[in-house]
């Protein structure tokens, strides 16, 4: 299939409000690739391709010759929001879907300042990885890809969901000899042959509730079921506020809340507290949603002293929503973007980003000090070096003065300095009689 490949844009961008180099591999979406320094991912028909300098977002759009046509229609979107708008039409919507999909609309500067005042644990550990958003995916996705995520790490939830790209999604174009699918829709996952052929690919028992949970959301659920449980403040892209609320009074249903999404995700194969609140932070706009894995229960434990004191050290449902309401209380509405921040502080893959801060922050206070020092030596030096000269020209009165006898001029002055080593490595001599001197004293 040809391609048509855009020229590079640019979006006036710091890298304190984004860091796609941090951001796109913390673990909130497994689908960008990294290539000759750029990274790209098959987004709504299309494949965007970043690149960054400190000042500026790059980016440039690969279209298909013609417009993809879903397998079926994921029931979190609307069939004519998925329809790109390519070239033919001449209009482009690539970057409102940037500023929607990195949610360019928060000022993440003036969150960091926010979370920083409030917990001076984040204060800390922040200024190593700013520039981390949390990403405004498709909620059909992001359920998906966190189902895959059961006791699992980044590096193999990337290939599985790799591997439902490549055998169950559309395909959108190839760079760099590497072919580009976009996610599939529900419908896509619901066969009968699914779970097998999952389980062959190494899915595991997760096979079982990705088969299932595509059933529940393909034919279970209404259309556009996902969608209704957004955040009404955050929609997804193309679709208004207003759309969304009309959505919801067509359902008979009250406007959805950031519990009431969180309660109705539950009721999925493979959803637990810590699936569902990662849906409502990535997938549903729902920034106080607070996931709580492995890694975020370490951070609770070591420096909020959750599990100290007698109290248990098991993450039970009750600890799950007290660690959640912790974070809340301290960092307020976007509570699951400070919590982004840590999780990515905690990785491992991380560990050489925070240590060269730490290296940094003691190489200056070093650096202060030298200075400080030097400074204290170079006046010790002054010091000493005048009481050596004071001795020596005593002593050369002593020569020229024969008929009188004289004491060897004192030494104590020298050593009482405090520092002589200094002063004899920084080339100052000891003061030595000579030979004719010490027969006048005898």
């Amino acid at each position: 299939m040809a391609q048509k490949v855009s020229e590079w844009r640019k979006l006036p961008l710091s890298l304190s409000e984004l860091c796609i180099d941090t951001t796109l591999r913390c673990g909130q979406s497994f689908r960008w690739r990294q290539i000759n320094n750029e990274w790209h991912c098959a987004l709504r028909g299309r494949i965007v391709s970043l690149r960054q300098d400190p000042s500026h977002l790059h980016y440039k759009v690969t279209w298909p010759k013609f417009a993809v046509e879903p397998l079926t229609p994921p029931a979190s979107l609307t069939p004519a929001s998925l329809l790109s708008r390519d070239n033919d039409t001449g209009e482009d919507d690539t970057l409102s879907l940037l500023h929607d999909y990195f949610a360019l609309s928060l000022s993440l500067d003036s969150l960091y300042k926010q979370w920083a005042a409030s917990d001076p644990n984040f204060a800390r550990r922040a200024p190593a990885f700013t520039g981390i958003r949390i990403l405004n995916q498709d909620a059909w996705e992001t359920l998906v890809s966190f189902i895959c995520s059961s006791n699992n790490n980044i590096s193999r939830i990337s290939q599985m969901v790799q591997k439902l790209c490549t055998y169950y999604g559309p395909y959108i174009g190839t760079v760099d000899g590497e072919r580009l699918h976009d996610f599939p829709w529900p419908e896509a996952l619901s066969g009968a042959a699914v779970e097998d052929h999952l389980r062959e690919l190494g899915f595991g028992y997760r096979a079982k509730y990705i088969a299932q949970t595509a059933r529940r959301v393909a034919f279970d659920r209404p259309a556009g079921w996902l969608r209704q449980l957004r955040n009404p403040d955050f929609p997804a892209f193309d679709t208004s506020r207003a759309e969304l609320r009309k959505m919801d009074g067509e359902s008979g249903t009250e406007p959805a809340s950031y519990r009431a999404a969180h309660e109705a995700l539950l009721i999925l194969p493979g959803v637990g507290p810590k699936v569902a609140d990662c849906v409502c932070l990535m997938g549903l706009g729902w920034g106080e949603s607070v996931p709580i894995d492995t890694h975020v229960w370490q951070i609770a434990q070591r420096d909020y002293s959750f599990g100290k004191g007698g109290r248990t050290k098991t993450l039970t449902k009750t600890m799950y929503d007290a660690v959640g309401d912790h974070f809340r209380k301290i960092w307020g509405p976007q509570a699951g973007w400070a919590q982004s921040v840590l999780f990515t502080a905690n990785l491992k893959s991380f560990a050489e980003q925070a240590s060269a801060v730490k290296v940094k922050a003691v190489a200056d206070a070093v650096k202060m000090e030298d200075i400080s020092t030097l400074s204290s030596a170079s006046s010790d030096l002054r010091t000493v070096t005048a009481k050596v000269e004071d001795a020596t020209q005593a002593a050369a009165a002593v020569g020229r003065t024969r008929k009188r006898k004289i004491a060897t001029p004192p030494a104590q002055p020298v050593k009482d300095e405090g520092k002589p080593g200094d002063v004899l490595q920084m080339g100052t001599p000891t003061p030595r009689r000579s030979k004719r001197r010490k027969a006048t004293a005898s």
